[in-house]
């Protein structure tokens, strides 16, 4: 029997927020992933929600209601944004549903230089003239939108403005970045560059060396492990929270290393637009983080590809 349990005994680690039982192979690569990382919550990036909006009926709108506002007044297209919601993202790709956001922040910049704040006749007037057909757009949805619950941001917003749109980091759209949904049993992320706007159903990552994460964080490494880092719920779906996010360690890494990251990345995004398989490109991205890493054939190995969509 000491024989038996010596050759298949397994490490039990445990710590304040979780424990976990682990084969000797298992605690040896953890550890070492660990040991070299720096925690994401002391990364130079930045982690948000989408926006939401309160009333999605009113401001998301299919591609042939933008044509239409659009086609009434070119000025229109301004804040006509692509979005993705948290459903639309997958792996190093999206699904676009050919949806667009409304974007009417709760203080808005005029071109007379007038800004749209507080609960003002005269700012509302100003948006009707400036934005006219998309104003009366909104109009037809006046009431739910003025039954919107204002309790939750402790603002007070215009009925014709969004609910909860990024005061803070609306800017940040516009900017590479890193998109996921909050809720997954897939856990992907995408780079985008292409400046889409995001629903309440996801978080975006902006910051420094963002390609390589979005790597590192599709990479099978990730999944192996810091997989359990997530609370999983019903149905295997996982939380994505910000919370669990500021406690993993990720080895940083140089703008040189992180541009020949983003030229992979992109390599296989535009694969992906074109419906092409991408598995031997991504395990080359898995090798490029296990060398960085310096992990041993044995350890690679263990770890082998872990392909979640």
């Amino acid at each position: 029997m000491s024989d038996f349990v010596k050759q298949n005994s397994v490490s039990c680690k445990f710590g304040s927020d979780s424990w976990a039982v682990l084969s000797s192979i298992e605690q040896r690569i953890k550890s070492k992933i660990e040991s070299v990382g720096t925690p994401l919550k002391d990364w130079d990036i930045q982690i948000n929600y989408g926006i939401k909006t309160g009333y999605n009926d009113a401001f998301i709108i299919s591609s042939d209601k933008r044509k239409e506002l659009i086609k009434e007044d070119p000025k229109n297209a301004e804040i006509i944004q692509p979005i993705l919601r948290g459903r639309d993202i997958k792996r190093y790709g999206y699904d676009f549903a050919d949806i667009y956001l409304i974007f009417i922040p709760w203080h808005f910049p005029l071109h007379n230089d007038q800004t749209i704040q507080g609960a003002s006749e005269k700012a509302e007037k100003a948006f009707e003239v400036q934005y006219p057909a998309i104003y009366h757009h909104l109009l037809q949805y006046k009431k739910e939108l003025s039954n919107r619950n204002k309790a939750e941001t402790g603002i007070r917003y215009e009925w014709y403005a969004l609910q909860r749109w990024g005061a803070n980091y609306w800017e940040d759209f516009s900017k590479q970045k890193i998109m996921y949904p909050n809720m997954t049993k897939f856990l992907p992320f995408y780079f985008d560059s292409q400046g889409f706007y995001q629903n309440d159903k996801s978080f975006m990552i902006v910051g420094k060396n963002i390609a390589y994460l979005t790597a590192f964080l599709n990479s099978s490494l990730f999944k192996y492990c810091f997989l359990d880092n997530f609370p999983e719920l019903q149905g295997g779906t996982r939380e994505l929270r910000k919370i669990f996010f500021d406690k993993i360690p990720v080895l940083n890494v140089n703008n040189e290393t992180n541009k020949n990251f983003e030229y992979k990345i992109l390599e296989i995004q535009d694969c992906k637009t074109k419906n092409t398989n991408t598995k031997i490109k991504e395990i080359e991205i898995d090798n490029m983080i296990f060398d960085l890493y310096n992990l041993t054939e044995e350890e690679r190995k263990t770890i082998g590809f872990i392909e979640i969509q």
